[in-house]
């Protein structure tokens, strides 16, 4: 049985990455990893003299267009390092209609897209924890795909929080339907590093509006956990409430944390979570 489900998540390898560098070449690359000031010899934007500023930073050709003296900034040009962390667990298997995808085909998808979209601006990439270190180039591309295509056989996925490089930026993508404790923990001992990033939430449309009505037979996907109920409907709203309550966690530990928080549905545009996904991260970086 694990070696069928292997083989068939491993069998999604390469089209996995065809789609992402498709996907990938719907977003305007930017200058990802190049918008602050620093060591480069481009020119970025000249500022007004600070306390601390050398002689040696005066732009004296533009300082003599007026009274105030004005630095000449360049831009920074040091490749960024970028970790993943995609939730792999049984939980992500979850699609509610033909018509939707999984919620880890959406999640491998999108890192894929990002991890595309990085290596093409000069950024670094890589996992979390210390089995695939970040690295630029087509080659890491084909070993985060990889990855990502390694199922785990737990009911609800754990980011990972190891060897988290200082300064560095983040994305985990996940449903965060598991313990939060362990968000809470990996959020913190990355904060605590200086790495700041992005929580992506991956929700079927059936988790946003729990359609069900009279007998159900709720169950997770690893069969750990299960409950029959023969008035589904009376749930909603406590269902609802548990939902709405973990979002605002999430995005109150994000906000402590200098994170951005984000949720997406399976049956929406896979190209406008790309692009919040992209512009995130720029904004993390400023």
């Amino acid at each position: 049985m694990l070696r069928a489900r292997a083989e068939t998540q491993a069998a999604r390898f390469p089209p996995l990455l065809a789609r992402a560098e498709q996907l990938a070449g719907t977003v305007l690359l930017g200058d990802h990893g190049r918008r602050r000031a620093g060591m480069g010899d481009d020119f970025w934007q000249y500022r007004p003299e600070q306390q601390g500023d050398s002689t040696r930073m005066i732009d004296w050709r533009r300082s003599a267009r007026g009274d105030e003296r004005f630095v000449r900034e360049r831009e920074w040009q040091i490749a960024q390092s970028v970790m993943f962390w995609v939730d792999q667990a049984a939980s992500m298997q979850f699609t509610s209609a033909d018509a939707h995808p999984e919620k880890i085909d959406r999640a491998r998808l999108l890192a894929l897209a990002l991890a595309v979209l990085l290596v093409r601006g000069g950024e670094r990439v890589g996992l979390t924890g210390t089995l695939l270190p970040p690295r630029r180039g087509k080659n890491q591309i084909l070993r985060l795909a990889e990855f990502f295509s390694r199922p785990d056989e737990a009911d609800f996925g754990a980011p990972e929080s190891r060897a988290m490089i200082p300064n560095a930026r983040a994305v985990f993508v996940s449903d965060f339907m598991g313990d939060l404790g362990e968000v809470k923990t990996a959020l913190t001992k990355a904060a605590d590093r200086g790495v700041r990033g992005v929580l992506l939430q991956v929700l079927d449309p059936a988790e946003e509006a729990f359609p069900y009505r009279g007998r159900t037979i709720f169950e997770s996907i690893g069969g750990s956990v299960a409950h029959e109920t023969l008035k589904a409907g009376d749930l909603r709203g406590r269902y609802l409430e548990r939902l709405a309550a973990r979002k605002a966690e999430l995005g109150d530990l994000c906000a402590r944390t200098g994170w951005q928080f984000y949720t997406h549905h399976t049956d929406a545009s896979a190209q406008a979570a790309l692009l919040w996904l992209y512009r995130a991260l720029d904004r993390g970086a400023a």
